[in-house]
């Protein structure tokens, strides 16, 4: 049985927090066990790292303003997308879609300005930069405090070509496979599977999203127990489809 329980307990995370710390007292009570999971936001963990930026600090360049005014969107936000992209994959009136530094193909280049917390009204939260380090620290901090090793997933959630709504995926992770390439092994009619790999990060990030909410709910973290996952160490990085394999582009 899998179970999806909420951590409560964190309240608001400030830059220089000792994330790690602050976790393992939320998750102390839960009595967290070898192999549970720990999925956190992206939010927290950006606001730990120090990732808020205050948008009066921001002058926006000749490219953001152009940009900016065919989509319909703030000069220094624009400014802090184009920082933080490789390249701008589609912008249409109020759509800005790039390619972050990590990859990672997504909206304004994952920058957020909802639920940043009080006192950051005009502010914007950017994505750590190296979210898998970010959760290979997590993991790192959750077993000296805990003394019982854990796998990490930091979250986001993502709009999805072709589908609407935003689910959860997995942006950063440690101590997990999240990805699994099946490839080669068969199906239980003997079939060789040909293209079928796991996005296992995904999954989870998603399934603790039912917990975390989208809204108001305030639940940064969940702690997931009951899966049973190859015993291997992939990184979120690797659930990014290589330029080379972009059919779309």
């Amino acid at each position: 049985m899998i179970e999806i329980r909420p951590v409560s307990g964190i309240g608001e995370v400030e830059a220089g927090d000792d994330l790690g710390f602050i976790l393992a007292q939320a998750i102390g009570p839960l009595s967290p066990e070898t192999n549970d999971l720990v999925v956190v936001t992206q939010k927290i963990v950006s606001k730990a790292e120090g990732r808020m930026v205050a948008l009066d600090t921001v002058t926006p360049g000749e490219k953001a303003i152009e940009v900016a005014a065919a989509v319909k969107k703030d000069p220094r936000l624009v400014e802090l997308a184009l920082a933080e992209s490789s390249e701008i994959v589609r912008a249409r009136p109020h759509v800005l879609i790039t390619r972050h530094k990590s990859g990672l193909v997504m909206a304004n280049a994952g920058i957020d300005c909802s639920n940043i917390g009080p006192g950051h009204a005009d502010c914007a939260l950017l994505l750590p930069v190296d979210p898998d380090r970010s959760a290979a620290r997590l993991q790192a901090a959750l077993e000296e405090h805990l003394r019982v090793r854990l796998g990490i997933i930091i979250s986001d959630s993502f709009g999805r070509p072709w589908r609407n709504g935003v689910v959860n995926v997995a942006i950063g992770a440690a101590g997990i496979p999240s990805l699994h390439d099946k490839r080669g092994m068969t199906d239980r009619d003997g079939r060789i599977l040909q293209v079928t790999q796991i996005a296992y990060g995904d999954l989870i990030a998603s399934a603790a999203g039912l917990a975390m909410g989208e809204g108001a709910e305030g639940i940064p973290a969940v702690l997931v127990r009951g899966c049973v996952l190859p015993q291997e160490e992939i990184p979120a990085a690797s659930l990014v489809r290589s330029l080379d394999e972009d059919l779309f582009r």
